[in-house]
């Protein structure tokens, strides 16, 4: 599986979960292994890690948004905005860049490109910023 692939299926994941942020991580990958394919590692430590990381991840977002409280989001936004921040700050194997760019399509398959201009610019602030 293809890296890009393995970081989509880390979005699904991270999607889902905010619409049941307390449930059992292992319950969800379960019901996505059974009903779409099988997860790959990759996907649950991304997913996993972001569920660790929730709090520093809203902090990084809510600085860097001029505009938008996390609150006012789409789903899709922040689930990007979540695996992005999460692959630039704790997966050595990924580079910033890659991870703004993937983050960049995936918001263009999933979301509107107004999304896609707002991811974009949070990451590139948080990219420079640090």
């Amino acid at each position: 599986m293809k890296r890009n692939e393995m970081r989509e299926q880390a979005f699904f994941l991270t999607f889902e979960n905010l619409f049941e942020i307390n449930d059992n991580l292992e319950e969800l990958i379960k019901l996505y292994s059974e009903n779409v394919e099988q997860v790959c590692d990759y996907a649950v430590e991304i997913s996993s890690g972001i569920r660790d990381k929730l709090d520093e991840l809203n902090g990084i977002i809510n600085t860097y948004s001029k505009s938008w409280k996390i609150s006012r989001l789409p789903k899709v936004t922040l689930a990007i905005l979540y695996v992005a921040l999460y692959e630039i700050k704790y997966v050595e194997s990924v580079p910033e860049s890659v991870a703004i760019n993937e983050a960049v399509e995936l918001a263009k398959k999933y979301a509107s490109s107004d999304d896609a201009s707002y991811i974009n610019g949070i990451l590139g602030a948080y990219s420079r910023g640090q």
